[in-house]
């Protein structure tokens, strides 16, 4: 089998999802490019980096008054960051969060509640999607725990077949009772 990035794409594909709750319980779901929020996103750095500047926009925003030009500046600012996102984003997250994170309204400037509104959408989208993405990661992880543990208990002998210090039946080398040369 080759490890190509075309066989890549297809083994990850089929791939599910299996999280193992304390209590043993096992709770599967896919992983494919549709419900995995991390592989919807095309330029994953580029989306933290815009997502870290308006989340200190929002908080400079929440701090002091703006005049107008401020305001105006910042609906730029806003608006050329919903443009950036989107290139950095798989279609079907930008058409969420079109419909999340609305325009302003008109050509005049906006206010200072617009403003935190508009900002506060899109720290909180933003927020989500990461979470989104940790929970997925963090299932994946999991699932791939529990895969490593069935393939030790797989092993021959299972899993008490190699003893303490990693040598069969618990013997270590070099020690008194172990199966090393002593000098």
């Amino acid at each position: 089998m080759s490890d190509s990035p075309a066989d890549l794409d297809t083994d990850v594909a089929d791939e599910r999802v299996v999280v193992v709750t304390p209590e043993g319980m096992a709770v599967t779901g896919p992983s494919n490019s549709e419900t995995n929020p991390a592989n919807q996103i095309e330029q994953p750095a580029k989306v933290m980096r815009i997502g870290s500047m308006i989340k200190q926009l929002l908080e400079e925003v929440r701090s002091a008054p703006l005049d107008e030009a401020g305001r105006a500046r910042l609906a730029g600012i806003h608006e050329r960051s919903m443009k950036e996102l989107e290139d950095g984003l798989a279609p079907e997250l930008v058409e969420e969060l079109h419909s999340i994170v609305l325009p302003f309204s008109g050509d005049s400037t906006p206010t200072d509640a617009e403003l935190r509104i508009a900002q506060a959408q899109l720290v909180g989208w933003l927020e989500g999607l990461f979470h989104g993405i940790q929970t997925v990661l963090f299932a994946q992880q999991m699932a791939a725990r529990t895969q490593l543990e069935q393939m030790r208990r797989a092993l021959p002998g299972g899993p008490g077949a190699m003893g303490e210090g990693g040598f069969p039946g618990g013997a270590q080398q070099g020690r008194p009772g172990g199966t090393g040369q002593y000098l």
